[in-house]
């Protein structure tokens, strides 16, 4: 059996499996405490988080690593890829863990679907961190004429979103099409664990179940037009990374967010957590520790 959770010796890490609706959602739980929900994007698992969740048991909190609907050891099915839904997933999910109020936070489609949580349940969420991304429906859509130095973080939302196609031309070469993400988006491309994903997404269903999230993109925008007349009114960190999304978190939320602060972090490309773990805790611990209004 591949092993998704990747080779980690540290002690404490608890894997959980959680029922919901017939649907299997695997969390990893770290430190008792304060609840913090930590949201994965693509192609990445709840390992993309491994540095950051000991940071915050140390602090704290009960750090909360989920694999999303369709990623690492959750059920991949055939709908439910819309923000919308994978937020209410993980909220009831939280509802099941035992924690009614949490802190949150998101990378890349991770973002997406904290986005998602944060106006679908304003009383749940007490603090979001939202990090290397921009979000359907709020940013203008991205270019198709551009110089490919440009076109390197947008092309693939093309691509993933074509039917069939994106299957057939990568079926027994995961390994290959990811190594190329991870390799022309990370700035410290030895610290992304590139083969974990690789083996997660290389299972039957794993591609075919992260390109869903792109498919769902025309729904996740008129579900984000909708939420964009309620502006966010939870305390919003956004941080970018010099060599890959910069401002654009930032800029994505500053229309839409009414407590927001931002930061850039230097020196880093689009695997935040991985990369620059002790920077990207720096930014997030002091953040998560400020208290929130009942």
């Amino acid at each position: 059996m591949t092993n998704l959770s990747a080779p980690d010796t540290r002690e404490g890490f608890a894997h959980h499996y959680i029922r919901l609706d017939g649907e299997r959602l695997h969390c990893v739980v770290l430190g008792e405490g304060k609840p913090a929900l930590l949201i994965p994007g693509w192609p990445q698992t709840w390992y993309a988080w491994r540095h950051v969740m000991p940071a915050l048991a140390r602090n704290g909190f009960r750090a909360i690593a989920v694999d999303p609907i369709g990623s690492g050891y959750s059920s991949r099915p055939e709908r439910g890829y819309d923000t919308g839904s994978a937020a209410r997933l993980l909220h009831r999910l939280m509802i099941q863990l035992g924690h009614e109020r949490y802190r949150v936070a998101g990378h890349d489609v991770g973002m997406w679907i904290g986005y998602a949580l944060a106006t679908g349940h304003p009383e749940a969420v007490e603090r979001i961190a939202l990090t290397e991304a921009v979000i359907p429906g709020l940013a203008p859509a991205p270019p198709i004429f551009v110089p490919p130095s440009d076109n390197i973080f947008l092309w693939h939302f093309l691509f993933n979103q074509i039917l069939d196609l994106p299957e057939f031309l990568t079926s027994g070469r995961e390994k290959e099409y990811l190594g190329f993400i991870f390799d022309k988006w990370s700035h410290r491309r030895d610290r992304v664990a590139a083969d974990v994903y690789a083996a997660a997404y290389g299972t039957p269903g794993g591609l075919r179940a992260g390109f869903a999230y792109y498919r769902a993109i025309p729904e996740t925008i008129r579900q984000n037009r909708e939420r964009a007349s309620r502006p966010l009114t939870t305390p919003v960190l956004a941080i970018g990374c010099e060599h890959a999304t910069a401002d654009a978190p930032i800029e994505t939320l500053r229309p839409h967010a009414t407590d927001l602060r931002g930061e850039i972090i230097r020196d880093c490309g689009h695997f935040v957590m991985e990369e620059a773990p002790r920077e990207f805790n720096a930014q997030l611990l002091p953040f998560f520790l400020e208290e929130s209004s009942p």
